[in-house]
């Protein structure tokens, strides 16, 4: 959902837009784009009527998805509360913010651009956050998308230690 829309709302758009066309079972995560006491109670909702047990959050996406590390620790706390999964694309959406408008700078406007404006070291910089905000409400967190040999090597070293991350 954008920020602001009903999560139950949009999920209810995803089924519809995905039902008719399904040949199998299928399950939804439901995105958390900002946080309030309103996706608290969604949150709930979805997980006791709807069948949702994971909830993606985003570190990267400055302005449109991306959630301060305050509602990050509310929206996980709520996941560790409903029994769900608590999911994050781990950027620092600050620094790929400022990436991009290097590049647009620059000139920079092909896909090369993307790479050149996300170096590793802010994904890395992202998980090693992700579980160490995961690991203090004491909750499983999965990391979607791990692009890079010092984000896989974060979640490694973390998973030697005990924590429950994936990735």
């Amino acid at each position: 959902p954008t920020k602001g829309e009903s999560l139950v709302g949009a999920f209810k758009k995803w089924r519809g837009w995905a039902d008719p066309k399904v040949n199998c079972d299928y399950g939804l995560h439901v995105a958390v784009t900002y946080w309030n006491e309103d996706v608290a109670k969604e949150m709930e909702e979805l997980c006791s009527q709807h069948g949702v047990n994971s909830f993606k959050t985003f570190m990267a996406y400055k302005g449109v998805f991306q959630l301060s590390d305050a509602d990050t620790f509310h929206a996980w706390t709520k996941c560790k509360e409903l029994g769900a999964l608590a999911m994050v694309h781990a950027e620092n959406g600050d620094l790929v913010d400022e990436g991009q408008k290097k590049m647009l700078g620059l000139g920079i406007t092909g896909p090369e651009g993307h790479e050149m404006s996300r170096p590793e070291e802010v994904e890395v910089e992202a998980t090693a956050r992700a579980i160490t905000i995961a690991n203090r409400i004491n909750t499983p967190v999965y990391i979607v998308h791990v692009m890079s040999k010092g984000s896989a090597d974060a979640v490694a070293t973390a998973r030697r230690q005990g924590k429950r991350v994936f990735g």
